[in-house]
């Protein structure tokens, strides 16, 4: 599969430096399944083109297993179109071989990383699942111009009908870092599948190559999905994400408690219904918070926040100051007692509602403690998501609007004698359906 790129910037051989590769040179980099090759079928002041060529060893990828679509089908780890169009393979080979440019580095002139130059990328192959219209509405809200040619399945045999492969023009005056990144996330999106195992670290990518313009994007939610091959467990905290995709809302939501807890002078914190420890991790950097606890129902869980913690690498001085359990809040437990704030976070909504009287009497009735914050998703906002259907997550038993979650708190403040104040949560804040979240701060009178 190849792809190049061409400039009519002056001099053109700038885009040398820009990618760290030398026109008179060709080069080479290993892939876990073959090599890309970079060199310059082109190369004058007056424009210049490199060439990525990716040349795929078929054998390893059969021994390695990295057939389409899993273990569903073993024919199609020998009978499939991996080695000849641009997928996630292009996107790995674009990343090893121009990991600078994609950077934003460039030593040897570095203001031509914030320059705009004329660039045409032309892709010999392309696969799209959605056709030429998919193609089109991933690159034109990005401003591109495009060209395509599409494929038949086989010239000889009209009647076979056409193809989902493309040869692709797109054309553009933009940074070089910002192209890269376009391909990078979109090109896998496109083939819907990718050749490699999706992680944590998956996500992070997709954070870092989409910010400044995948949250203005129209098809956010699809080219998220696709990019993260639809698993939830990393597409839900993205997605809900307002204006600055850069954070998502779970970790604007932890700050913010972070800092009303900070602001209340707090020394001692439980955080009930803890998950895999991303509140803890924030608040165990806090000298201030002398005592922390976080309890979950699920050992899992717990597990996965002494991963996130590191806690068996954890100095003892920082151990004593932290106390892991396992427990649930349908129970009364008297180790939720003696500290002076409880947080509730983005946990009442996976309770159903009709037993939300149990944990109200056991965290304010019988734990007590001087504060307990509470955030759940405002229902309202769900509005504003693209295809939104349903809850925001397949657990969640309810989702309350505004208006219904002032009138928990109220009720709840009464019963127990605590005050309780209200807030808006979330980076922005909409004039008709308000923020993402909401919080409440409840006082013991």
């Amino acid at each position: 599969m190849l792809l190049t790129i061409t400039t009519t910037h002056y001099p053109a051989t700038d885009l040398g430096y820009l990618l760290h590769k030398h026109p008179d040179r060709m080069q080479s980099v290993p892939l876990s399944c073959g090599k890309a090759h970079i060199f310059y079928p082109k190369a004058s002041e007056q424009k210049c083109t490199v060439a990525l060529l990716l040349e795929l060893d078929t054998v390893e990828m059969v021994r390695n297993r990295k057939g389409p679509a899993g273990d569903r089908l073993q024919l199609t780890h020998y009978v499939n179109d991996r080695p000849y169009v641009a997928s996630s393979f292009m996107g790995t080979a674009l990343s090893k071989a121009f990991s600078s440019a994609m950077n934003g580095t460039c030593n040897a002139k570095p203001e031509l990383t914030t320059t705009d130059i004329p660039l045409e990328v032309e892709i010999a192959v392309l696969k799209s699942t959605g056709g030429e219209q998919l193609i089109r509405d991933l690159f034109e809200p990005l401003q591109y111009e495009v060209e395509l040619k599409e494929h038949m399945l086989d010239e000889q045999f009209p009647t076979w009908g056409k193809s989902p492969y493309y040869t692709v023009k797109l054309k553009k005056k933009e940074k070089l870092k910002r192209v890269l990144s376009h391909l990078y996330v979109l090109l896998p999106v496109l083939d819907n599948d990718k050749h490699y195992w999706i992680d944590q670290s998956e996500k992070e990518k997709l954070i870092q190559k989409g910010k400044g313009w995948l949250d203005t994007h129209p098809l956010k939610e699809m080219i998220t999905k696709r990019y993260l091959k639809h698993l939830q467990k990393y597409t839900s905290d993205l997605l809900e994400t307002d204006e600055s995709f850069s954070q998502p809302v779970h970790e604007y939501r932890l700050e913010q408690i972070v800092n009303q807890l900070k602001t209340l002078g707090i020394q001692s914190v439980i955080d009930l219904g803890c998950g895999d420890g991303k509140l803890l991790e924030l608040l165990i950097r806090e000298k201030q918070f002398k005592r922390i606890a976080g309890m979950d129902i699920s050992i899992r869980e717990l597990e996965k926040a002494k991963r996130r913690l590191h806690y068996d690498q954890l100095p003892e001085r920082v151990k004593d100051r932290l106390t892991l359990m396992a427990g649930a809040l349908n129970y009364r437990d008297e180790r939720t007692k003696g500290y002076e704030a409880a947080i509730l976070s983005e946990v009442i909504e996976h309770i159903n509602e009709n037993r939300l009287p149990v944990l109200e009497e056991n965290v304010f009735g019988f734990a007590q403690p001087q504060y307990v914050i509470v955030t759940t998703p405002n229902a309202e906002y769900n509005a504003l998501f693209e295809e939104s259907q349903g809850f925001r997550h397949q657990d969640h038993r309810f989702e309350w609007n505004r208006m219904q979650f002032k009138e928990w708190t109220k009720k709840v403040a009464l019963q127990f004698g605590y005050m309780v104040e209200v807030f808006p949560l979330g980076p922005e804040e909409n004039p008709t359906f308000g923020t993402i979240s909401q919080m409440a701060v409840f006082t013991k009178k």
